[in-house]
């Protein structure tokens, strides 16, 4: 009998949590409550300066677009995911311009839709990024945000 109340009580419990996740609708970007391995976060942090310094400062978009993507891929936990996906859509864009120091080794149709699901991304996932506005207008130059199935943020090659 004691087993049954046990099962009863866990069970209630998980239709009480279920219940709780139903009324708060979808999630927007990583859960604040998660739990980040500082390691983890530290790596993606460096991964992160360095996209930056290439991004900003070499103007080498197809090496910061290489680390960005290893961040979106590998930590989708981390605190500045949104950055990291506005750079990933700006690269994009500026490779598929012939932009920067880098030749591009796809073609800009290609580089131009893979910027469009960056920020597709970044739009519906981080609504309070301080990269939001900037890539609702990209966006909107690119044709709009991507419909929910082709936005999973995975980029094929």
């Amino acid at each position: 009998m004691g087993l049954t109340k046990v099962i009863c009580v866990c069970l209630f419990a998980l239709a009480f949590s279920l219940g709780g996740m139903a009324q708060t609708g979808v999630r927007r970007g990583p859960d604040p409550a998660v739990i980040r391995d500082p390691e983890l976060e530290k790596e993606a942090m460096h991964n992160l300066e360095v996209a930056r310094h290439y991004f900003k400062m070499k103007k080498a978009y197809r090496a910061a677009l290489s680390r960005v993507e290893e961040i979106i891929a590998g930590y989708p936990n981390f605190s500045h995911l949104d950055e990291a996906l506005y750079i990933a859509g700006m690269s994009s864009l500026y490779l598929a311009e012939n932009k920067g120091k880098q030749s591009p080794q796809i073609s800009a149709d290609k580089l131009r839709d893979d910027a469009r699901t960056y920020f597709t991304r970044l739009v519906r996932e981080f609504p309070d990024s301080d990269f939001r506005k900037e890539a609702e207008e990209r966006l909107q130059k690119l044709g709009g945000p991507k419909p929910d199935a082709q936005s999973s943020g995975k980029v094929s090659p």
